[in-house]
């Protein structure tokens, strides 16, 4: 107790000395010692800032682990040290407001809002280190690890604000939350994104919908890019143009949306395109035409075997030949369809695995759609395009090699000749 009236009452004495009046001395002595307190404050707070930085680098030098470098990176060794002269000001504020009962009330008020502050600050920067080391864990990265720690930081500052409100008013937590209870409506109507988001990010998560870095298309917000974030109130989407979309999380479980993980994960991307055939070009061959076809060596036996076929079946059934329509006949349209198959089952760009085919679909007021069904092994975008096109300039020089002509609208230059 002597030791406490000593320093409370350091420069008070002196000050009488001095022939100052006693209130005067003893606002003067408060100011003095409060300066000294201050000037501690800066000096435990420079070198406890100084010994806990450099305890956590050496102990993120000698680990393994990356975690520890997250804590730094994220100040949460600079949040702890904090604590030290904050437990310093909890010691000897008793004995600098001895004889002020008032300030010492409202400095410890002030020290455990504080605390609350501090608090909060060394949890969100711990939670950011967490989260920035579970995004390189290979089986993690892609998942929505920023909504999860949304919602417990949205938590923390619940129960931040509960605190704070509870040592202004010295009332109990529990008779906020009874008050709050009456107003549960209101509180849902202002965080109903946010309600409605935290549900979306745990279907999308369970179900696995979306991750980063899934490629994702939704119409009707303009998005056709990578997800390069996923939080609690909105999905954020980088276009193939470097534009951003952000979508809200919760129009991703209401709305539909295309993701194209399936065609990334799988050995080959789909090429699906169509010739459209004159239809007045497509006719029977006769053997002269279809001798000159036979020069092409990934039909030519497919042509000697289906000629043999033809010619026995004609026979049997003793079809006069002199006219083409009777019976049986190859067609250049089905061999060019043949030799687009061919063609594609030995184009080294194309997986042979999956689907390959050519087919022929409904004829249309635009000519006869002769449609490539097949998959290319190179999915990138860039490289996708130059497979289909390298396949399609092909097929489409061929076409004059099989007497076929594409369907194309009459220019205004033909309809003037005409």
């Amino acid at each position: 107790m002597l030791y406490i009236i000593r320093f409370h009452r350091l420069f008070y004495d002196f000050l009488i000395d001095l022939k100052l009046s006693v209130f005067y001395a003893e606002i003067l002595n408060l100011l003095f010692l409060t300066l000294i307190v201050c000037l501690s404050i800066v000096i435990i707070n420079f070198f406890s800032k100084k010994i806990i930085s450099r305890f956590f680098k050496s102990l993120s030098n000698n680990t393994k682990t990356n975690f520890d470098d997250y804590l730094v990176e994220n100040n949460t060794p600079v949040y702890i040290s904090k604590l030290v002269p904050l437990f310093f000001l909890y010691w000897i504020i008793p004995f600098l407001f001895f004889d002020f009962e008032t300030l010492s009330v409202y400095a410890f008020l002030a020290l455990e809002i504080y605390l609350v502050f501090l608090v909060v600050w060394i949890i969100r920067s711990f939670l950011r280190s967490f989260k920035s080391f579970l995004k390189t864990v290979d089986s993690l990265k892609d998942k929505p690890i920023e909504s999860f720690v949304q919602v417990i930081l949205i938590f923390v500052w619940f129960v931040a604000i509960l605190n704070i409100f509870s040592i202004i008013t010295g009332k109990e937590i529990t008779t906020f939350l009874a008050a709050m209870g009456a107003l549960s409506a209101v509180i849902l109507l202002i965080f109903k994104d946010t309600i409605l988001g935290f549900v979306a990010s745990i279907q999308l998560s369970t179900n696995d919908l979306i991750r980063i870095g899934d490629w994702i298309s939704m119409e009707q917000y303009g998005a056709d890019g990578d997800v390069i974030e996923i939080n609690l109130n909105s999905v954020k989407i980088q276009n193939f143009d470097k534009t951003i979309t952000t979508i809200p999380t919760y129009k991703l479980i209401s709305d539909s949306f295309k993701n194209w993980r399936g065609m990334s994960e799988s050995d080959g991307r789909r090429i699906k395109r169509s010739l459209l055939i004159k239809g007045s070009s497509i006719k029977f061959m006769n053997n002269n035409e279809l001798k000159e076809l036979k020069k092409i060596k990934l039909i030519q036996e497919f042509i000697k075997v289906r000629e043999k076929e033809i010619d026995i079946y004609n026979s049997k059934l003793e079809i006069d030949k002199s006219v083409l329509v009777n019976g049986r006949n190859l067609t250049n349209l089905g061999l060019f369809r043949n030799y687009i198959e061919k063609y594609l089952d030995n184009a080294e760009f194309i997986n042979n695995e999956m689907t390959v085919m050519c087919r022929q679909l409904s004829p249309t007021s635009q000519g006869i759609p002769l449609e490539i069904y097949a998959f290319s092994k190179n999915k990138e975008w860039k490289d996708y395009e130059h497979i289909m096109s390298d396949i399609f300039d092909h097929l489409l020089a061929s076409l004059k090699t099989f007497q076929l002509e594409l369907f194309e609208l009459p220019s205004s230059l033909n309809k003037s000749n005409d």
